[in-house]
């Protein structure tokens, strides 16, 4: 739920305070990487639906997107670093980093799934458990040993279930490269490991989240696209849960884990799936009683992944659970993510001819 308004101001606070320039690598929203996430999940999900030209398309605009992205956050590390780690160990904004991590992992997924591309997966999969650990501890660290503390009704948002997200994502890779490798002691422990302390984080993060939502007031400016995150976390924690019993034919470990894995899938389907009608009627008392208008933000992005995640998911927890009674919900979903997709698209690239229009 972090805002608009939240965001931009946060990010003129730390110009004004650091007395930088205002510059699109100085302000760039640290949860960009969303749309990198959103566009590859869709593209997985296109492939599962043997839609391989438009799952080509999108791996290379997901592509595209992560180097644009990725050079402009290095220069933002090298030109502005005051600004970032502000950010970094912002209450509001420093999970929002995390983002980085998932879309990583989402590209390696993509090279995978669609290319076979195992050696882009490997790379894509080491980078991201490194950068998992510095990331997650520097925003927790900026958070816990922060002596200026904001409210709880004001500190924590949505962006809190990327500890999850980005767990999740690690887990959902290393299970896919365990079909590829055979037995591996190293990703299996990583994997085991990331799968379940992304649940742990989950339940402690959407503990504290709604205690906010029903003990203090929402405003509209705070029901944002990043809440949708609540349904993503668990989204992909049914994909990772999924990939992981799908290699117990190969690995001895996850057959011993059958069960367990099993459930812990069946509880986080459950879970997004009670999140969706909750978020759609935000979304629509938002926009709809409250008239807060669309406009375009990054952090739609954080919208747009959980449909798309939902979907992905849930073909493959078909997959390996024999829910055949579902079938036709991996195909509705994949039609909602494009459909959210091109909208949020759209208005990303009307933005820059809005903002020229209200300046002249």
């Amino acid at each position: 739920m972090t805002t608009d308004k939240s965001a931009s101001s946060a990010a003129a606070s730390s110009a004004v305070a650091t007395k930088q320039p205002v510059s699109p690598i100085a302000n760039l929203f640290p949860g960009y990487f969303a749309i990198v996430m959103a566009t590859g999940i869709i593209a997985i999900g296109a492939s599962q639906q043997n839609l391989g030209l438009l799952a080509n398309i999108l791996f290379g605009i997901a592509a595209l997107a992560f180097l644009v992205l990725f050079i402009m956050t290095v220069l933002r590390l090298l030109l502005y670093p005051k600004l970032l780690f502000s950010d970094l160990t912002h209450h509001s904004l420093g999970f929002s980093f995390l983002t980085l991590v998932a879309a990583i992992n989402v590209l390696g997924g993509c090279a995978a799934a669609i290319q076979k591309w195992w050696t882009v997966a490997e790379f894509c999969w080491g980078v991201g458990l490194l950068l998992l650990v510095v990331l997650i501890y520097s925003s927790l660290f900026g958070v816990i040993l922060r002596s200026e503390k904001p409210p709880m009704g004001t500190g924590i948002n949505g962006t809190w279930f990327l500890m999850t997200v980005s767990l999740e994502s690690i887990a959902v890779l290393g299970g896919t490269l365990l079909t590829h490798t055979g037995p591996n002691q190293g990703i299996e422990l990583v994997a085991a490991s990331a799968f379940t302390l992304g649940i742990v984080l989950y339940f402690i993060v959407v503990t504290m989240l709604f205690q906010r939502w029903s003990f203090f007031v929402v405003n509209p400016e705070d029901a944002q696209p990043p809440s949708w995150i609540a349904a993503g976390a668990v989204a992909i924690t049914v994909l990772a849960g999924s990939t992981l019993l799908g290699t117990a034919e190969l690995v001895p470990r996850f057959e011993r884990l059958a069960s367990f894995l099993e459930g812990m899938i069946t509880l986080a389907w459950a879970t997004s799936t009670f999140w969706l009608p909750v978020m759609v009627g935000i979304g629509v008392w938002r926009h709809l009683v409250r008239r807060v208008p669309f406009s375009y933000h990054p952090s739609y992005w954080a919208m747009v992944f959980p449909l798309g995640m939902y979907g992905v998911a849930t073909y493959k927890m078909i997959s390996v659970l024999d829910l055949d009674s579902l079938s036709v919900v991996p195909q509705a979903a994949l039609i909602v993510a494009l459909l959210a997709w091109v909208a949020v698209f759209t208005g990303m690239l009307r933005q820059p001819f809005r903002r020229k229009s209200r300046s002249s």
